[in-house]
């Protein structure tokens, strides 16, 4: 308990003991008020006057126990929530620590701590509802920091690259970012279900990241920018990316099996020998995307807005687009 603290519960104890000792001497005797001398000479018999006064004492002294008990009742009221208080600000205190421990081990130079680190933020943000948007900030920022795909820039990567590499999966290339990105959607599950905003206030921003060969199953990554990123090649089945932005973003080779897009900007984005099985893209905007190859087997296209640029798999002709209710831009 902190002095302040201390000096507070002093104080207001000082004043509740005042408190009760003016109610004891004062509102018994103001209740029941003591007989005068004149109306105790008014009783006929002495006896009766004993009796009287017995009776007006017993009255007062109910007061006074009813008082105390009130009071007793009160102090442990306080002192129960002085204890929640104090248990709260030690709470606080300890995810504080572990907190400021576990950005300490993200930003170390050994992945194995690293790692540590990003499970350590899970617990907290599992332990702390206030705690996981800002949780959820943190490993977008180590994404974005370990794993940059400068799209654009001098010297830049070419997007999409001539061949998508068949390099071995993230989990084996980069343990730290693949335990970042499975933490990070388990994390946005949380943030998301918690949430009474509208849809969009937990956006995120992974854009002109390097993610290829990601493995993540059934994860939340809705309302997510992941503009100009490299995600060819990844294992991404069941996945949520309602209303995210994937404009001009590398989906080659990707397993996206039962993943759905609902509402999400597909504009130029690369999805050549993408399986979408049984996905969800209704609502999607995939003006100019390229599903040549892909396996659509399934896939919801309704209110699907797309144009003459979009390219689909070979047996997507104008009729069976229109059946499907894809909205085709002229």
């Amino acid at each position: 308990m902190s002095r302040r603290t201390a000096v507070i519960a002093i104080a207001v104890a000082g004043l509740l003991g005042v408190v009760v000792i003016v109610c004891l001497a004062v509102l018994p005797g103001w209740l029941y008020p003591s007989l005068t001398t004149a109306e105790l000479h008014a009783v006929a018999g002495a006896a009766d006057r004993i009796q009287l006064q017995q009776t007006q004492a017993q009255l007062q002294n109910g007061v006074r126990a009813s008082l105390l008990q009130t009071f007793a009742g009160l102090l442990v009221v306080i002192g129960a929530a002085a204890t929640w208080w104090q248990v709260r600000v030690n709470r606080e205190g300890q995810i504080t620590e572990r907190f400021t421990r576990a950005i300490e081990h993200v930003g170390s130079d050994n992945m194995d701590i690293r790692i540590g680190g990003i499970y350590a933020l899970e617990r907290i943000a599992r332990n702390s509802s206030s705690d996981r948007r800002t949780v959820q900030f943190i490993l977008g920022a180590f994404i974005r920091n370990h794993a940059p795909w400068h799209v654009g820039m001098v010297n830049g990567p070419v997007h999409p690259t001539v061949e998508v590499d068949e390099r071995p999966w993230l989990q084996f290339r980069a343990a730290d970012l693949q335990a970042a990105a499975v933490v990070l959607a388990r994390a946005m599950f949380a943030v998301n279900r918690m949430s009474t905003a509208e849809p969009g206030g937990a956006e995120l921003y992974l854009s002109r990241v390097d993610l290829r060969g990601l493995q993540v199953s059934h994860g939340h990554f809705t309302d997510v920018h992941f503009r100009y990123a490299n995600l060819a090649r990844s294992w991404l089945r069941g996945c949520r990316f309602d209303r995210s932005d994937f404009t001009r973003a590398d989906l080659r080779k990707t397993w996206l099996e039962g993943a759905s897009f609902a509402k999400a900007d597909l504009t130029g984005a690369y999805l050549a020998g993408a399986n979408l099985r049984n996905a969800d893209l209704r609502a999607a905007i995939v003006c100019g995307t390229d599903f040549s190859g892909c396996d659509l087997t399934g896939a919801e296209l309704l209110d699907a807005h797309a144009d003459a640029a979009t390219r689909w798999p070979a047996e997507f002709d104008a009729e069976r687009l229109a059946v499907a209710g894809v909205q085709v831009r002229t």
